[in-house]
């Protein structure tokens, strides 16, 4: 039932040939992959408004220049992230520049930022999109956390059946708010310059303001470059690419880029035209299409596909989460489960964790997560600081051909997204302090896990120096809990290990049942030797585990083996299981950490 109940969910398993067709095009990876960038252009220039409105209204003017040192930023960060492409094809991104450039630690700091920061996308984006869908209709609000789970599980399910198969689905509604926002930004200007919009409702560029100030400024410039979170989404996603993947993905994110810098300065063009002051209840985007358009078809458009596009922004993180979290098992700082492929070709086991870490988020926030935007921006804008720091020392040192004018874009990408981070650690410090803790912690678990992997490597090494146990005999215990076609199907087999070695051990509870067994037992089995343990406290794992270590001392002397074969009935029906009481499972739970014990199962299968 199980069984079905995948194949279903998932579809048919894809064999390994068919890995080629799994790859994307350059149309399908824009849009899963631009998707967290592109639904920024819903909440980027509102953060800058909510900024300037502390000043007044009459501050709008300066979103202007503000929106132009994004776009600044926009471009040095696409321009770098191209030239990371080519450099490091294998996908890997900030994780990988800053790893091989700047060392291991700095590695670890913006690959654990961006696997924190993709949990947080999935997290964040399907609330905000479940926020809008539960303010058109007020009656589903008490359902917020039930209809974001549900998202996310419908994202997770989509994702674990393939690249190609979910790229289908949600490049529709990706192109969908793409369309309906050029139509916005197109009409909105042929209104203003057709003059339909009088000129008196925004300030003029250089009006002088009381109060503004250098620092007010940066703050909202930082605000705004919450705009540019997933930019780095397609140098790690480059294996998913079709050939040849370097090329495509450049491609892709010259694309993106260009697409988000026209929406993005659009959005805060017609915002300041039209003096759109930021609302709690309503959106900027939302007051846009309603002056643009009025309360029409095209207004309900705008807002349904910018709901969409905020759940499916959640589709970038997993569409990275997995491949970075694949760059990281490789070098043995997660575990080597995120580095197989599942049924599907994808790596199904980041994907599932992926949406078990959001959903765990969203019930443990109730769905509110509005307040972890700051978080998550800052999560991004380090791996960004990192990686062109990264850069810069690589044409530093390497030299290439024409390395100046490569030099010089990310050195002006890393020193502003480093003025964007300061920025954040200064104006929202109450809201991502959390980061000095969890990086410090995540970057431990990392290194934990690689000296585990060492630590298991040098064992495991047939050049290791440790000398191997000569065996000449076995000793073989069998467990018993009576006499049964189980006990006699492990005795036969333990005969044909070591026929003259061999202890049958019970373990009685009462004197009496005690010495029926023993009796019993010399006309059933008289060549096989009964050892029987009383317990006193109703237990069978502590006396037999004290037998086993006893033999296991004088067996040792004797450079002889101790094997416990341990009978097993196997019911027919999984679910029988639960109606007996599993001690074999117990023994071998307890019995496989004795470091010189060896532990074999003797299955025995009901046949009704």
């Amino acid at each position: 039932m199980m069984s079905s109940i995948k194949r279903l969910l998932i579809g048919r398993p894809l064999q390994s040939a068919e890995l080629g067709e799994q790859k994307l095009n350059k149309t399908k990876a824009l849009a899963i992959l631009s998707s967290d960038a592109l639904s920024s252009v819903a909440y980027g220039p509102e953060q800058i408004l909510l900024v300037l409105i502390t000043v007044g209204a009459a501050a709008f003017w300066y979103s202007i220049p503000i929106a132009a040192g994004v776009l600044i930023l926009l471009t040095a960060l696409i321009l770098s992230y191209r030239q990371i492409i080519f450099a490091y094809p294998h996908g890997g991104g900030a994780y990988v520049v800053s790893k091989e450039n700047l060392g291991v630690n700095s590695g670890l700091i913006a690959g654990g930022s961006l696997l924190v920061d993709y949990i947080l996308t999935v997290a964040v984006s399907v609330s905000a999109g479940t926020d809008a869908i539960t303010s058109a209709f007020p009656e589903l609000h008490p359902y917020n956390v039930f209809i974001a789970i549900i998202f996310v599980v419908f994202l997770t399910i989509l994702n674990l059946r393939g690249v190609t198969e979910s790229a289908s689905v949600l490049a529709y509604p990706v192109y969908l708010f793409v369309a309906a926002l050029f139509l916005l930004i197109a009409v909105g200007l042929y209104k203003i310059a057709t003059g339909q919009v009088p000129p008196v409702l925004h300030s003029p560029v250089g009006t002088p303001v009381a109060g503004i100030s250098l620092f007010i400024l940066l703050r909202a410039f930082a605000s705004g470059s919450s705009a540019l979170t997933g930019v780095e989404a397609i140098s790690n996603a480059i294996p998913n690419f079709k050939h040849p993947a370097p090329n495509n993905a450049a491609k892709t994110l010259i694309a993106m880029g260009s697409l988000l810098a026209v929406l993005f300065s659009g959005i805060v063009y017609l915002a300041y035209y039209y003096s759109i002051i930021p609302n709690a209840e309503v959106t900027v985007v939302s007051q846009i299409a309603e002056s643009v358009f009025g309360r029409n078809f095209m207004y309900f458009f705008i807002q349904g596909t910018t709901a969409l596009i905020l759940i499916l922004a959640a589709n970038t993180g997993y569409s990275a989460f997995p491949l970075l979290a694949v760059n990281l098992a490789k070098d043995k700082f997660i575990p080597r489960m995120f580095t197989i492929r599942g049924d599907r070709l994808g790596y199904s086991n980041g994907i599932i964790i992926l949406g078990i870490a959001s959903i765990l988020l969203i019930i443990a926030f109730e769905g509110q997560t509005e307040h972890l935007i700051p978080l998550y921006a800052v999560g991004v804008f380090i791996p960004f600081t990192l990686s062109q720091t990264g850069m810069i020392v690589k044409w530093v040192r390497e030299k290439p051909a024409g390395w100046i004018p490569k030099l010089m874009i990310n050195a002006t990408g890393a020193i502003i997204s480093f003025i964007v981070t300061i920025m954040f650690f200064l104006t929202k410090f109450p809201q991502i302090w959390p980061v000095l803790i969890f990086l410090p912690i995540i970057i431990y678990m990392f290194h934990t896990i690689r000296k585990h992997y060492d630590a298991v490597g040098e064992q495991l090494r047939l050049t290791t120096c440790e000398p191997s146990f000569q065996i000449e005999g076995n000793v073989i215990i069998v467990p018993v809990a009576g006499m049964t076609h189980v006990v006699e199907n492990s005795l036969k087999y333990a005969k044909s290990l070591s026929p003259n070695q061999i202890l049958a051990v019970y373990v009685a509870f009462d004197r009496e049942e005690e010495k029926r067994f023993k009796e019993k037992w010399k006309q059933w089995q008289p060549d096989v030797r009964l050892v029987t343990l009383h317990s006193h406290y109703r237990s069978i794992i502590q006396p037999l585990t004290k037998f086993v270590d006893t033999v296991e001392h004088k067996a040792r002397e004797a450079n002889y083996q101790v094997t416990v074969v341990i009978p097993q009935f196997i019911p027919k029906k999984g679910w029988h299981n639960i109606l007996h009481n599993q001690s074999s499972l117990l023994i071998k739970t307890f019995l496989l950490y004795k470091r010189n014990v060896v532990i074999t199962t003797v299955p025995y299968h009901l046949k009704k």
